[in-house]
This record gives C-alpha cells, sequence and structure tokens, in this order.
C-alpha cells in the first residue's frame, strides 16, 4: 500500500473531510501527487480532490493564484475547497475521472465537437485581458529549447553547435515577439489529458500552474500538435480555422503558429529525454517519435529557415527519424 504524505490527516480534519477514504491517484511528471477523496459518514458519496505539492520542490501558490483569476473570468477551473500552501496541501473539486483523451478514445465520433469545444474555450480565454503573471519572452523561450541540446544531443552523444542553435531560435522567434503585447494568458499545457469532462456537460482545466502571458497560438499548438494523442492534419487544420474565424489574430498567426510549434517541440524532446535519463520514467520516450514528427512539419515553415538549416547541419537524418532508442 503506498504511504500517504505526513500531515494529510491533520490537514484532512481542518478541512472538515477527516471521515474520507483517501484513493491515491497516478502520478504525472511532477512531484505532485493526487487523492480522491469520498465522504463515508453522511452517506452523500461526496467527493474531492486533495492535491499535494509539497515546498521545496513544489509550490501550490501559483495554482492558487491561477485558479483564482480563471474563477474571476468565468473560466472552469477546479472550485478551491481548502488550502494550505505553506506545508503544500490544496482541496479542490473533483471534476472526475473522465478526460478528453479518454473519452475520445472510447467514442471517436466524439471528437470533433470536443475539440470544437476546447478550440471555443480558448477563443473565450483570450478575450479577457492578459492576467496578472509573468511574460512569455525570449530570455524563456530560449532557455526551454536549450533543453533540447542539454538533454536530448547530450543523450544521443552528439556534439553540435549550441551558440549557433541559440542564434537561429532567436533570428525565427524575434518577429512574433511584437504580436504578443498585450498578449493573452497562455495556460502552457492546454491538451487532452489537462482537458476534464464534468458530469455537468463541462470542459474543467487543470494543470495551469504555470500559466503566463504570450502569444495566442501557443496553447492552439499545444492542444494541436499534442505529444500524448494523436491529431490528424485534417482536424489540426480545421480546428486552427475554428480559432481563426472566431478570434481574427492576423495574417502573421500561421507563421507564429509555426514556430511556437517547434519551439514548443523542440522543448518537450528536450523534457522527455530528460524524464527519461534523469527521472527514471522511460514510458515518455515512446512519445517522442511523435513530437519529432511535428516538429519536423513545424520546420518545413519558412518562417523556421534558421532553425531548420540548423537542424539539416548538425542531427543527422536518420537520428531524427528514430524511435528515441539511441538515447535509452
Amino acid at each position: 500500500m503506498t504511504a500517504l504524505p505526513d500531515g494529510i490527516d491533520t490537514f484532512l480534519h481542518q478541512a472538515g473531510w477527516s471521515d474520507a477514504a483517501i484513493e491515491p491517484l497516478p502520478g504525472d511528471a511532477s512531484f505532485r501527487r493526487y487523492f480522491r477523496l469520498r465522504r463515508q459518514g453522511d452517506g452523500s458519496g461526496e467527493t474531492a480532490m486533495l492535491m499535494h505539492a509539497p515546498p521545496p520542490h513544489e509550490d501550490p501558490g501559483p495554482f492558487l493564484h491561477v485558479a483564482l483569476w480563471l474563477a474571476s473570468h468565468d473560466m472552469r477551473g477546479p472550485a478551491i475547497l481548502a488550502q494550505n500552501p505553506r506545508e503544500g496541501w490544496v482541496l479542490i473539486e473533483d471534476f472526475g475521472d473522465r478526460r478528453m483523451r479518454e473519452w475520445i478514445d472510447e467514442g471517436p465520433g466524439e471528437e470533433l465537437p470536443i475539440y470544437a469545444t476546447a478550440i471555443d474555450t480558448l477563443v473565450g480565454l483570450h478575450r479577457h485581458p492578459p492576467g496578472p503573471f509573468s511574460p512569455y519572452d525570449m530570455p524563456t523561450y530560449l532557455r526551454e529549447v536549450d533543453l533540447f541540446t542539454e538533454w536530448y544531443c547530450a543523450a544521443a552523444g552528439l556534439d553540435v553547435d549550441e551558440a549557433g542553435f541559440r542564434g537561429a531560435w532567436e533570428e525565427a522567434l524575434e518577429p512574433l515577439l511584437v504580436r504578443q503585447h498585450p498578449g493573452v494568458t497562455v495556460l502552457r499545457d492546454y491538451h487532452a489529458e489537462n482537458i476534464m469532462l464534468p458530469p455537468d456537460g463541462s470542459q474543467g482545466l487543470i494543470d495551469f500552474q504555470d500559466a503566463v502571458v504570450g502569444h495566442p497560438a501557443y496553447d492552439l499548438v499545444s492542444l494541436l500538435q499534442d505529444a500524448r494523442r494523436d491529431v490528424s492534419p485534417e482536424l489540426e487544420r480545421a480546428m486552427i480555422d475554428r480559432y481563426v474565424a472566431a478570434a481574427q489574430p492576423g495574417e502573421d498567426f500561421e507563421a507564429d503558429y509555426a514556430r511556437l510549434g517547434a519551439q514548443r517541440n523542440a522543448k518537450i524532446v528536450g523534457i522527455f529525454t530528460r524524464l527519461h535519463r534523469r527521472d527514471g520514467k522511460p514510458r515518455y520516450l515512446s512519445m517522442i517519435p511523435r513530437v519529432w514528427r511535428a516538429l519536423e512539419r513545424d520546420l518545413e515553415h519558412h518562417a523556421l529557415a534558421p532553425v531548420a538549416r540548423w537542424f539539416d547541419t548538425n542531427i543527422p537524418r536518420a537520428i531524427r527519424e528514430s524511435d528515441g532508442g539511441d538515447i535509452a
């Protein structure tokens, strides 16, 4: 049986949930842990989700900050029921077990309307002024893509031009910076495993604690170039068109979509390699080929020409088309 964290009984007593049955849930790629609570004493069967994000590895403060902002702007994040940020405890509304990903896998005919609703959620989010969050600026973009050379290239035994890598990204990304002011709230991990389908028929948002102010294309990329499930080119095209028709983001939007797609996918290849090599989580290796394929499509756009040249010079084609075994 999985040991429960120290302090859980004290927090649940203070929150009025001391009679609840505690069910540990599978973890994600972080130090956070989740538990489903189910009341036993009153016969209601009421449930709630308990998040443990213990310092110093985690800090629930950003999650609470973003959750309160979303709630104040009629966005469907989970309600906060109780909290003790200093000890890393947050008790939140339970959205249930139905994630967008599994729901579509079990009922493929629902894919189009569910993605359409997810697009409409982004349109609604982007109609609000950006939240009081940090900017997604050039140093942040570059720090993220550095994960590719730091982890993937090192793991693959590649001696690459790191300075040229940064310079290529700076050249490619510079044009979009002016178009992300004043910007929109970017949730950063908006994809099919972080969109819940509660029983009330809404779509609930989770895992948004890293929100920043940035470009409206970023969360669209996160959703439609999903590292965890295949999204067909036809669906991707239809959903981009749906967003553009509703939001009218401007003529350079698709170039920026490609720029941010390449940036995000390069970062994810690095992160998934790190999860395997440093954190002992090899299951992420199986996702790298999907991310590579999306990255290759993005690099075909003329806006990524400097980055594409770097990849052609520094990363052998055989490695780019591999199944990730070269870093296992």
